[in-house]
């Protein structure tokens, strides 16, 4: 498209373009966006090095003018956002890049292999955090999806509120508490499960995790109680039944004195699964693959679409596709949350104008003129989206809440 663009005159035409997803997932009330830090940083250094512009003479993928043209390559357009941790809505305009065609058009795959994939794990995490009702969960999915993936997914889930994470470059990196317990490796390694438990004991302290269903779970917490006098951290259940093995376990560990004894569990964990565990004496959840998976929906479903342009004469001409269970809504857009009493009722889109008083304007800048707003960057980039989430899913009507399936919390208008 830039090639064509550029021989025949439209690669400098100014252009809105919008990411926003269609739908959200099926019968679900809500999603989070996330991911925009990461976005960010990556466009701050987006290049066509040495190298990429040889591939693509080589290939002969593009002109040779337009090699050059990419060589030079710097962003220098405008972009808006709704913050990292925002809640987001059918055709919410999440991103807005305003800039010529040719220097934003190249940035569709970079924006939405980002928006698409950390916006589906936070969506996923918000859901798991309503369903353990104020109980902590840790991201544990390393495992289960790339080794880059991993550290974006356990930065998303931490933005929509789990507590911690088993991935330590995530925690070296975003500044995102750290946490771990032994495998079952480690128990097999070791002439018997009470040798395992005094060496993992010996090294970290009583108040370790100690894993107690790699045999037999009485036997097990019952030498875990032993071997430490009652003040033992947590145990950590793996398999079985849960919520009748974590009763029995409480039960134990009560009858034997280690009433401060937590229990926390895993075993391929999803939000109805956390939810079934709520009347169960479950002090936290460590969740692997349905978290950095988006627990059944692996992208958000958003696009990148042109919504606005200049013509030759400089006018902005609003454009929309009107393809069947396809079509936009052309011309930039401005986005309010409608409030009463503090509670969301309604996501209003404007071509034009500005949010009502009634409303909390949506879209803040964060790059101008090519200049990227480093408050969104980094650690204090990860610590600020995870407050505004807490903020903004505060507003949510109660019922946004429920993880059974139903519409979206709040409907999308357009004033």
């Amino acid at each position: 498209m830039v090639d064509a663009a550029l021989k025949d005159g439209t690669a400098d035409r100014r252009c809105v373009f919008e990411v926003f997803a269609r739908r959200l997932p099926d019968g679900r009330r809500y999603g989070v966006s996330a991911g925009l830090g990461r976005f960010l940083a990556l466009l701050d250094e987006f290049r066509f090095d040495d190298d990429d512009i040889a591939f693509l003479r080589d290939r002969r993928i593009v002109a040779p003018g337009t090699a050059d043209w990419l060589a030079g390559y710097r962003f220098r357009g405008d972009v808006r956002a709704y913050r990292e941790g925002e809640v987001y809505f059918p055709n919410s305009p999440i991103l807005q890049i305003e800039g010529t065609f040719a220097e934003a058009v190249v940035l569709e795959t970079l924006a939405l292999s980002v928006l698409n994939a950390d916006s589906a794990v936070a969506s996923a995490a918000a859901r798991m955090v309503s369903a353990a009702d104020r109980r902590p969960l840790a991201e544990m999915g390393s495992r289960r999806t790339g080794e880059r993936s991993a550290v974006a997914a356990a930065r998303a889930a931490y933005v929509a509120g789990f507590g911690a994470t088993s991935n330590l470059e995530a925690g070296r990196v975003f500044g995102i508490p750290t946490m771990g317990t032994a495998a079952h490796a480690f128990t097999l390694l070791h002439d018997s499960e009470e040798a395992a438990f005094r060496s993992q004991l010996a090294a970290l302290g009583d108040g370790t995790t100690l894993l107690v269903d790699t045999f037999d779970i009485e036997r097990a917490v019952e030498t875990a109680v032993r071997l430490t006098d009652g003040h033992l951290g947590a145990v950590r259940i793996d398999s079985g039944d849960l919520p009748s093995v974590v009763a029995t376990v409480r039960a134990q560990l009560d009858r034997l004195g280690a009433t401060s004894t937590k229990i926390t569990v895993t075993n391929d964990l999803d939000e109805y699964t956390i939810a079934a565990l709520r009347a169960a004496p479950v002090d936290s959840y460590g969740v692997g693959t349905s978290v950095v998976s988006g627990s059944g929906h692996p992208a958000a479903g958003m696009v990148f679409k042109l919504v606005a342009h200049e013509d030759a004469s400089g006018a902005w001409v609003p454009v929309a596709k009107k393809s069947a269970d396809k079509a936009t809504v052309g011309g930039a857009k401005t986005a309010g949350r409608r409030l009463q009493d503090g509670v969301a009722v309604a996501e209003v889109l404007r071509v034009g104008g500005a949010p009502a008083d009634d409303e909390r304007p949506l879209l803040v800048p964060v790059v101008t003129h090519g200049e990227v707003d480093d408050a969104f960057l980094g650690v204090h980039g990860v610590d600020a989206a995870r407050r505004h989430h807490r903020r903004a899913k505060a507003e949510l009507p109660a019922d946004a809440e429920r993880i059974g399936r139903g519409e979206p919390a709040v409907p999308t208008l357009y004033a």
